[in-house]
């Protein structure tokens, strides 16, 4: 007898994620103004590199808010589990949009390698720059922590991406710092490309993850390590599991398991097992789907895995 719980799918809230996506285009927009100045006062290839950087936070914004849009659509025939996959596109979008912006900063750095020269107004480039790192900085913890808290891959890989660009922001103001002090033309272009070879690292993490996602990786080891938990409670009161699957789609975690109870059991007892089962999962891991599928433990077939050949 299979069982399947899940609760009520609250989309109006997944759609409420939309308005931090248009807060991280907003704030793109204004820091690939202030970089893009800061670029033009001074004619640093470091300060480019931060602003290409900036531009791809624009695009990648812009993708985010259309796939969180997508994601938010209620389940329909073609899609029964929903379109909350969508997210996993945006994060790999903007995985591979990070390399490419790495590999036109290191391009552009190369160039002013083999051609060093002293960049200009390096004191007002740096006020401007600071400016635009402080407003990243702001909103990549404002989605971060909101990414985490309602389990958004899309909102996440934004924030990750924001916080790259301020770490990166970070070096290369001090780059520019030392510039003006000491006058070594060589350091614009060396800073460039060390921008350029970290968020290379960011593109390649936001990637791995999201094939992760798309490919149905079970859920990480802390969470299964609670589900875990859960079912030793139960074993303890002589109820047995096995074929525990699980995986997880953007915010919803989906777990099925094979539920084993005493064959003089009546189904009304067993049911409430069951029911009780679930919910003690969903305590641990909230926006979870569960199917289980009762079975009696004196049955040999009980044993049986639709997986097994």
């Amino acid at each position: 007898m299979s069982h399947t719980h899940e609760e009520p799918e609250t989309f109006n809230d997944r759609a409420s994620l939309t308005r931090f996506a248009w807060l991280s285009i907003a704030a793109a927009v204004i820091t690939i103004i202030l970089k893009a100045t800061a670029y033009l006062l001074t004619d640093s290839v470091g300060f480019l590199s931060d602003a290409i950087e900036s531009g791809v936070n624009l695009v990648a914004a812009v993708m985010a808010l259309g796939m969180l849009i997508i994601a938010a659509w209620p389940p329909d025939e073609s899609h029964a589990y929903g379109h909350s996959k969508a997210e996993y596109f945006a994060s790999f979008a903007e995985g591979i949009l990070i390399l490419l912006a790495a590999g036109g900063i290191i391009y552009s750095a190369a160039g002013r390698l083999l051609h060093p020269h002293l960049p200009e107004q390096l004191g007002v480039g740096l006020i401007v720059s600071l400016s635009a790192t402080v407003i990243n900085l702001v909103v990549a913890q404002i989605l971060l922590q909101t990414g985490r808290k309602r389990n958004s891959i899309t909102l996440e890989a934004d924030a990750q991406h924001l916080m790259a660009d301020v770490w990166t922001s970070v070096g290369i103001v001090a780059g520019m710092a030392i510039v003006a002090v000491t006058h070594w033309s060589v350091l614009d272009p060396v800073i460039a490309i060390l921008v350029g070879l970290n968020i290379t690292w960011t593109g390649f993490h936001l990637m791995r993850r999201s094939v992760s996602g798309l490919m149905d990786a079970s859920l990480p080891e802390n969470e299964q390590q609670l589900i875990e938990d859960v079912i030793a409670k139960y074993r303890a009161r002589g109820v047995d599991f096995h074929a525990l699957r699980t995986r997880q789609s953007a915010a919803r975690r989906f777990v099925s398991v094979h539920v084993l109870v005493p064959g003089a059991w009546t189904v009304h007892d067993a049911h409430h097992i069951a029911e009780d089962f679930e919910g003690d999962i969903r305590k641990v891991l909230p926006d979870t789907i569960i199917h289980t599928h009762l079975e009696p433990t004196d049955d040999i077939l009980s044993m049986r895995d639709v997986h097994d050949k």
